[in-house]
């Protein structure tokens, strides 16, 4: 377990504006987006804990070089899913957080985890749900032989990428692409969408209710398109 990150809860709750932490497994760049925007005033927001199950996720280090609280938890060192979702949440509600951001974290999040969180947990995802829910969306958007691409936000349910979608961002598919091609081009996309989704929160416009997403309360028909 890496530092704990309630020792800075009393400093935080100085602060104002959407208390935001980020449950993320891999390089960060979502995180990064996320730091930047706030630090520029773009979100009114802090992140105030970032939490990991990989010890050497890029997230935890650019966090750490930001002076923000991190926590890893082995998944290993637990007997059960729901043991494991426990302890971190513990830790995540520790923080106070307004708002959940799951930021490429690759771990299913158990029912009982997901259930009391559902009005402020959210996912980013590299498809255009409902399409392509799970993994290696690039290359079956390719597979499929698709002429767009795209991420969503959707508040996330105990179901895996089926909650209700926020928001979503377009990229054409072009002649020649790869996924990893794909991958590059949808990356900055995603930043964008994931910044003006948060937005959202801040000013406290959205949120869900019987399956449907509510902006200033009245309940979308489709998703919001994020025009990169």
């Amino acid at each position: 377990m890496a530092t704990s990150v309630s020792a800075s809860v009393e400093a935080s709750a100085r602060r104002t504006g959407l208390r935001v932490a980020v449950l993320a497994s891999g390089r960060g760049s979502n995180l990064a987006a996320i730091l930047r925007a706030c630090a520029e005033g773009e979100l009114n927001a802090e992140v105030v804990g970032v939490f990991s199950d990989k010890a050497k996720a890029g997230a935890i280090a650019l966090a750490q070089h930001a002076g923000v609280p991190t926590l890893v938890l082995n998944p290993a060192a637990f007997g059960a899913r729901q043991e494991c979702d426990q302890a971190l949440f513990r830790e995540v509600d520790a923080v106070r957080p307004d708002l959940i951001v799951c930021a490429g974290f690759m771990r299913i999040l158990s029912s009982e985890a997901v259930a009391p969180r559902t009005q402020r947990l959210i996912n980013i995802h590299p498809s255009l749900l409902p399409r392509y829910a799970g993994l290696h969306t690039h290359q079956r958007v390719l597979d499929a032989g698709d002429v767009e691409h795209g991420a969503s936000v959707h508040f996330v349910i105990p179901a895996l990428d089926a909650g209700p979608v926020i928001a979503q961002a377009r990229i054409p598919v072009v002649s020649g692409d790869s996924a990893e091609s794909l991958a590059k081009r949808l990356l900055p996309v995603e930043h964008g969408l994931m910044i003006a989704s948060i937005a959202l929160f801040c000013a406290h416009r959205v949120r869900h209710s019987e399956g449907r997403v509510l902006i200033d309360d009245v309940a979308q028909s489709r998703p919001r398109q994020i025009v990169p």
